[in-house]
């Protein structure tokens, strides 16, 4: 039991981090810097990306971008995901992180490096309505959609599957706006009722769209290329996600909730995944210890 304990442990990092040992290549970057971040200890931020719900949070996050078809298509056009998933998970985790946990400095080079990234992604798409848009990644609308899906999913899930949030659903809402205004994001939303204003706006307006794109995306996000060991417990992951879901977006999605006890099944299997790689993650601590670093340099 211990050697398999030791090889799911070792698959985990290894897809999360890139590194068996846990230990990804933004973590020496973190440990270094002149201030304590945009958040710090005791932050809403910290709280939420420190936790394991953000495994089943990314799930959902991804199901809900597919939704409009403006990013659906940037995501068809120009994504990697097929050939390299694990590639494009971890640039994605590499941004969140460091925003999250490094210096001031770090977190904007972080932002500047995918903001850079959508420069070159444009194109066309078909509207709701059948009409041809041009799109382009850094365009408000996209960027405000993607940012508002990711703050979402990070707090349902988070407020499921995890614990206290310091400061409630407004702080984590309140702090995560930081991180889209790094990327782009013209207005993002303050508090936990404008998120939810600012979700349904996109409904309300038409905007969403299922089609085969969507329909293509969601079954590569039900069963993505990882090792067969690990299926199993991304499956329960995947029905947790699906069952945080609202009616109306697994509707779009194509999706139905399990019959089985999937909220609860996902909690044991996050419990899990807490027992095998610790309740703290590596970042954090690298984040701590600049700042105990800072402090012994300013005592």
């Amino acid at each position: 039991m211990s050697r398999i304990a030791e090889r799911w442990r070792s698959h985990l990092l290894t897809t999360f981090s890139g590194n068996s040992e846990g230990r990804p290549h933004w973590i020496g970057p973190i440990e270094e810097g002149d201030d304590a971040g945009y958040f710090g200890p005791g932050s809403a931020a910290w709280a939420v990306h420190g936790g394991m719900a953000t495994m089943v949070a990314g799930i959902r996050a991804l199901l809900m971008q597919t939704l409009h078809p403006g990013a659906m298509a940037g995501v068809h056009d120009w994504s990697r995901y097929r050939e390299d998933p694990l590639g494009r998970l971890g640039g994605t985790i590499q941004w969140l992180i460091t925003v999250t946990f490094a210096d001031t400095k770090l977190a904007g080079l972080e932002s500047s490096r995918v903001a850079r990234f959508h420069d070159r992604v444009a194109g066309t798409y078909l509207d709701a309505r059948g009409v041809e848009r041009p799109y382009a990644a850094g365009d408000p609308e996209l960027l405000s959609w993607v940012h508002v899906v990711f703050t979402d999913a990070f707090l349902a899930c988070e407020q499921l599957w995890g614990g206290d949030i310091p400061g409630g659903a407004d702080a984590y809402v309140r702090e995560w706006a930081i991180a889209g205004e790094l990327v782009g994001v013209p207005t993002p939303p303050r508090s936990e009722r404008e998120l939810r204003a600012q979700l349904a706006a996109f409904s309300e307006a038409g905007t969403l769209k299922s089609d085969e794109r969507v329909a293509e995306a969601v079954r590569f996000i039900r069963n993505p290329p990882l090792r067969r060991s690990m299926m199993p417990a991304y499956r329960v992951m995947f029905a947790g996600a699906v069952a945080s879901l609202p009616e109306e977006y697994r509707r779009m999605l194509g999706l139905r909730r399990s019959r089985l006890p999937a909220v609860w099944a996902t909690g044991v299997v996050l419990g899990a995944v807490r027992m095998l790689l610790g309740s703290r993650s590596t970042s954090e601590d690298a984040a701590r210890k600049r700042i105990a670093r800072l402090q012994t340099r300013r005592d």
